[in-house]
């Protein structure tokens, strides 16, 4: 479900991103960098540890970068491939092979966070948005992270051709009423990597 980092696949119009698809994304090659998204570590380095749902978790970067700073950590992916890997990197974390379109997730969580998940069709992308908000536990964190759309059509970086597969701002904060979330973050970052330009979206909000 993750495509970890900016690390680019295969992508073309009308693929179906199932089990299958991302298992053989990650049987090209091996993607461990080990290093976490750095917007994870600028959003959530501050945070008090408590429970973590890392949603789309590939090889496990993220997830193990939380335990180390004490959390307690839930991770999932739909590849069983890239579960085995993380699984043989710790023994510590719960991994789990779940699909938070088909079912949601075993609990609510201090915080959720999700790095550059990619759904199809539409309709389960608005699913996965929806159970990644319901996930995040009273007083809890939600921490969303994509490609931004200004990415589309840039061939050297072979991103996703379909703007529905992408979170923005107007999609993802039309699920968190004001009555119940503070959004603190919600904004396009750029990132200087190798020699060129790129841009996240991130959305940081708090469930009251």
């Amino acid at each position: 479900m993750s495509e970890h980092g900016h690390g680019g696949g295969s992508w073309h119009d009308g693929v179906v991103m199932d089990e299958a698809f991302w298992d053989n994304l990650y049987l090209e090659k091996e993607r461990w960098s080990g290093n976490p998204n750095p917007q994870l570590v600028t959003e959530v380095s501050d945070l008090k540890p408590g429970t973590a749902l890392d949603v789309g978790c590939g090889e496990g970067a993220d997830a193990i970068w939380l335990h180390d700073r004490g959390w307690q950590v839930t991770a999932l992916d739909v590849s069983s491939v890239a579960l085995d890997r993380a699984r043989k990197r710790s023994s510590e974390i719960e991994w789990l092979h779940l699909d938070l379109v088909k079912q949601p997730a075993p609990g609510t969580y201090d915080l959720v966070t999700a790095h550059y998940v990619h759904v199809h069709p539409l309709s389960d992308m608005r699913v996965l948005q929806q159970r990644l908000a319901d996930a995040v536990a009273p007083g809890g964190t939600l921490l969303l992270v994509g490609h931004d759309q200004s990415e589309i059509g840039k061939a050297d970086l072979n991103r996703p051709d379909d703007p529905d597969l992408y979170f923005t701002a107007e999609s993802t904060t039309s699920l968190l009423p004001e009555a119940e979330w503070i959004v603190d973050v919600a904004e396009t970052r750029a990132l200087a990597k190798q020699d060129h330009r790129m841009y996240d979206f991130v959305l940081k909000a708090r469930r009251r």
